[in-house]
């Protein structure tokens, strides 16, 4: 086990490097820079070519692609992520600014989507057929269709604007600092960010429970006369587990990358919401390292859930 997991970690750095150059390419070949984004354009019409260069020089943004790919990589491995274009700010600041806002809320997300979802997986599987399972069934198609900014812009007319029970956004109020003064702002954009999650994950664990309810040891452990909770639960719903791990472990990258919608709507500080700023102002350092930290948080959570995999189903073996 702990060779594959040093194995794979070292398989991760060539992935990041092939990741990162597509993505410094394609944002090379998008139209403009990011000098023409923090000019006026006023002001622009005022600078002299001569000025322009200067500036485009200081940016180093003269010299050819691949000299600035390698020396943004190697200041990368060094530690030195850069600093933001439009502030002039270090993005590691940003990111530990940003980042625990974002992780707070997927998180919460994460945590009840999984609960809920693997318990209303479980009850529609033990009541096929039944109207609670059409019923949850209906709910869950319903959380997978329905778009996360209707849903948000829903919940914040009904519990915000009309009933007044809960912030319409924001993620502390001045003057409040405790984790109990953050509970009321993260209740809606947490609920919103976990409904498509909880419909997915209800799913699948409805249908893995279903597909381990017909397996031979099953039925052997129902011929011994074992209690009926206890083949559900301790047997078949370990089973049904493996493959709701999987799903869970990709859905939390794409949680954090993936919040963008729901932190506008909400106006939630964190990396989703700055993503969107630097995209709007060409800010091109910080999307890179926005972008490269979404592709590190997936390697690493399908790193993380084939160990997961072996240690809930002990059939699997990593070689």
């Amino acid at each position: 086990m702990l060779v594959y997991v040093i194995r794979r970690i070292f398989v991760l750095i060539p992935m990041l490097v092939v990741i990162s150059f597509l993505v410094y390419l394609g944002l090379e070949l998008t139209p403009g820079d990011a000098v023409s984004s923090l000019i006026n354009p006023e002001v622009a019409s005022r600078i002299t070519p001569e000025q322009l260069q200067a500036l485009r020089e200081s940016y180093g943004l003269n010299d050819p692609f691949l000299v600035r790919y390698v020396i943004w990589l190697g200041n990368i491995f060094q530690g030195n992520f850069g600093h933001s274009l439009a502030g002039g700010v270090p993005i590691a600041t940003i990111f530990l600014d940003r980042l625990p806002a974002t992780l707070e809320l997927s998180f919460v997300a994460l945590l009840f989507s999984t609960i809920i979802g693997c318990i209303l997986g479980t009850i529609s599987a033990l009541r096929r057929g039944s109207p609670t399972d059409n019923f949850l069934t209906v709910f869950g198609m319903l959380g997978v269709s329905v778009p996360e900014f209707l849903f948000g812009l829903s919940v914040m007319l009904i519990f915000a604007l009309n009933l007044g029970w809960l912030p319409a956004g924001g993620r502390l109020m001045p003057g409040y600092e405790t984790i109990w003064d953050r509970a009321p702002h993260i209740v809606l954009p947490a609920m919103v960010l976990s409904l498509m999650m909880t419909a997915g994950v209800m799913r699948y664990s409805r249908s893995s429970m279903l597909d381990a309810l017909t397996r031979d040891f099953i039925i052997t452990a129902r011929s011994k006369g074992l209690p009926e909770w206890r083949i559900n639960l301790l047997h078949g719903f370990r089973v049904a587990l493996t493959p709701v791990v999987v799903l869970i472990g990709f859905r939390l990258p794409l949680l954090i990358g993936g919040s963008v919608i729901i932190e506008q709507v909400f106006q939630w500080p964190g990396i989703g919401n700055e993503f969107i700023t630097a995209v709007r102002g060409s800010d091109y350092p910080l999307v890179m390292m926005i972008a490269l930290f979404s592709v590190f948080a997936v390697l690493m959570a399908s790193l993380i859930i084939d160990v997961l995999t072996a240690l809930i189903d002990p059939r699997v073996r990593l070689n």
